[in-house]
């Protein structure tokens, strides 16, 4: 089922099989789209929405001199631009990062889902909020923690997201994208994120090689990352997720 993955573990959400169904129905088609390309432009009228189903997609701003700034990195199971629903437009690109598989949901049909099925409104509402909040968890990042704290808190934000998708065992699990994406994602350079993953290696926390991630010892890094999961409302989170909170908290 294509649309498995989507509000999968989260908290208070969880879709009733019928309503499941409705979506999975509702999807016009599955694009395969290449790395590095932009799916969505700040602007263009939007008559749709995406699912991401596997790789990795990034929202982004440009500045005037062409530089990227990231604002979200999305994993499989993500219903991407949904906002796009009733905002018809978005403010940010959406580009992926990896070769990735996306299903287009017309707004047609999620008019007459929300119309049919009103229970499922709530469910997809709470889908943006958590965006919200992950925006919010983002602003912290960059806000508050120093570089090894930025690298270690999207890693283990990262890595409690793909285990709600069944795509992290909870220490390890595949994240293809670059150093030089990490430094945007972190607002470092990538000088910096190569010395903060060396760091991260020797300390025995982390090892980020060959678009893999190894997290040798997952309660350190949530410490170090001051990472509290709770943001992301996962029922079945990671250990990582239960033994960060307790730590963070003690």
């Amino acid at each position: 089922m294509l649309t498995e993955r989507f509000l999968r573990h989260r908290r208070g959400a969880r879709l009733e099989p019928e309503e499941r169904a409705r979506l999975e129905e509702a999807i016009s088609e599955v694009r395969q789209i290449g790395p590095r390309t932009t799916i969505v432009h700040a602007g263009d009228p939007l008559d749709y929405s995406t699912l991401l189903l596997d790789g990795f997609l990034s929202r982004y701003i440009d500045d005037r001199e062409g530089l990227r700034q990231l604002v979200a990195v999305h994993v499989p199971g993500d219903f991407v631009d949904l906002h796009a629903f009733p905002l018809k437009v978005l403010d940010h690109d959406v580009a992926t990062m990896t070769a990735a598989s996306i299903a287009i949901v017309p707004h047609a049909e999620l008019n007459t889902i929300v119309h049919d099925m009103p229970g499922i409104v709530q469910k997809l509402w709470f889908s943006t909020l958590i965006d919200a909040a992950i925006y919010r968890a983002w602003l912290f990042r960059l806000g508050r923690l120093d570089a090894v704290g930025r690298v270690a808190h999207f890693l283990c934000e990262i890595n409690t997201r793909l285990v709600s998708a069944g795509l992290s065992d909870g220490s390890r699990f595949a994240l293809g994208i670059t150093q030089a994406d990490l430094a945007e994602i972190c607002g470092l350079t990538t000088v910096h994120v190569n010395r903060v993953l060396r760091h991260l290696r020797q300390e025995r926390l982390c090892v980020f090689r060959s678009s893999r991630v190894e997290i040798a010892d997952p309660e350190r890094l949530a410490l170090r990352a001051q990472f509290d999961p709770a943001y992301l409302y996962i029922d079945a989170a990671p250990a990582i997720a239960s033994s960060a909170r307790e730590l963070v908290s003690a």
